[in-house]
C-alpha cells in the first residue's frame, strides 16, 4: 500500500540509528514480540485514560500490518479505543489526528465525524482534510478534489502530530511498565525505539490523492492552490510532509532556477536529517538510554522533526549546512 510505504520511509529517516539497537535483541525476543505487544496494547487499554488509550490504540492499529491478512478485529479494537480517548480529552488534536486516521483505514468507518471533529480542533491545520480529498479522489469528484485543495490551502500550518504522538505512547509505555511484559520495551531506549515506530506508522496517511491531485492541477485555481499548500507544507510538523511539500511544488515550478532552489531545500533538510541521526548514535552502551532521554525531551519541546534536528546538530557542534561536496 501507498500509506504504507510512505509511512516505512519516514520511519526509517527517524529511527535509522536506532534500528541497530533494536535489531541486537535475542532472536527469541523477536519472536515474541508480536505478543508482548498485543498484551502491551491490553494492558494500556484497561488503564483507562486518553493517552493510555490512544497509545492502546496505535499498538493495535500498527501491529496488525504484520499479519498476512488485514486482522479486522484489531483495527475494530483500535478504532473504538481511538474513538474513547477522543471523547476522553476532545481538545487534543494529536489524538483526534490519530482517530481520523485510524478511521480513515477502517474499512466501513465513515470519517465524517472525526474530520469535522479534527478541524474544529485545529482548524488552522490543512493536514485534516486529507482523508476527505483521498475519499474524493477515490470518488472521481473534481469538483470536491478542488473545493477541498482549497479549504487545504486556506491552512496555515501542516501537521501530523508525529513528535507529540511519540512522547504520548513513550509517556504510556512508562507510566505502565509495571504491569507490562519484562521483556517489552524495558528501557527508555526501547520505548522510545516503539514508540517512534508506532506513532510513525499510525498517524503518517497516505500522500498520494494530494500528489495526484496536484498533477492532474490542469486549471489556474488548482495550481494555485497546489502551489500555496506546498509552501505550508515545506514548513511542517513532520520531514516527510516537508519532502512531500517541496516534490510538490517543484512539479508546478517551470522555471529552472526556482527548481535548484527547491532541490538545495530539499537537500538541506534531508542532510540535516540524516546528519542529526548519526550525530546522535552513541558509541558507548550505557550511554545509549541517556541519549534516548535526551532526545525525548527535545522531542517534548518542539512540535517539529527539524527543529529537534537541529537542536541535536547544535547540541554536537556540528554545522547546520552541508559541506560544499555535498550540496
Amino acid at each position: 500500500m501507498v500509506k504504507r510505504g510512505f509511512a516505512n520511509r519516514c520511519v526509517k529517516v527517524l529511527v535509522l540509528t536506532w534500528m541497530p539497537i533494536a535489531s541486537a535483541l535475542a532472536r527469541t525476543e523477536t519472536d515474541n514480540y508480536p505478543a508482548w505487544r498485543a498484551t502491551a496494547a491490553r494492558t494500556l487499554a484497561t488503564r483507562g485514560d486518553a493517552d493510555s488509550l490512544a497509545a492502546a490504540a496505535a499498538l493495535a492499529f500498527v501491529g496488525h500490518a504484520s499479519h498476512p491478512k488485514p486482522d479486522s478485529k484489531a483495527v475494530a479494537t483500535a478504532l473504538e479505543q481511538a474513538r474513547r480517548a477522543s471523547e476522553l480529552a476532545p481538545d487534543d488534536s494529536a489524538i483526534s489526528w490519530l482517530y481520523l486516521q485510524i478511521c480513515a483505514s477502517a474499512p466501513g468507518c465513515d470519517i465524517r465525524e472525526a474530520a469535522t471533529t479534527m478541524r474544529w480542533v485545529d482548524a488552522d491545520n490543512g493536514a485534516a482534510w486529507l482523508p476527505t480529498l483521498s475519499e474524493s479522489q477515490r470518488d472521481r469528484d473534481t469538483v470536491q478534489v478542488d473545493r477541498v485543495l482549497m479549504d487545504m490551502a486556506q491552512g496555515t500550518r501542516f501537521d501530523l502530530y508525529v513528535n507529540r504522538t511519540t512522547v504520548m505512547m513513550f509517556d504510556a509505555l512508562k507510566r505502565a511498565r509495571a504491569t507490562l511484559p519484562a521483556n517489552y520495551s524495558s528501557s527508555d531506549l526501547t520505548r522510545l525505539t516503539e514508540a517512534l515506530g508506532m506513532a510513525g506508522a499510525a498517524v503518517m496517511p497516505s500522500f498520494s490523492p494530494l500528489i495526484n491531485a496536484c498533477r492532474e492541477a490542469s486549471t489556474a485555481e488548482r495550481r494555485e492552490a497546489c502551489l500555496k499548500l506546498s509552501k505550508t507544507m515545506q514548513k511542517a510538523d513532520a520531514v516527510l510532509a516537508q519532502l512531500v511539500g517541496f516534490a510538490v511544488e517543484r512539479r508546478l515550478t517551470s522555471d529552472a532556477k526556482e527548481q535548484r532552489m527547491i532541490a538545495e531545500r530539499r537537500r538541506l533538510l534531508e542532510w540535516r536529517s540524516s546528519s542529526a541521526n548519526i550525530s546522535d548514535t552513541p558509541l558507548l552502551p550505557w550511554l545509549r538510554n541517556a541519549r534516548a532521554r535526551s532526545r525525548l525531551a527535545k522531542m517534548r519541546a518542539m512540535a517539529r522533526e527539524e527543529d529537534v534536528c537541529i537542536a541535536l546538530l547544535r547540541e554536537h557542534g556540528l554545522p547546520l549546512e552541508p559541506p560544499e561536496e555535498h550540496r
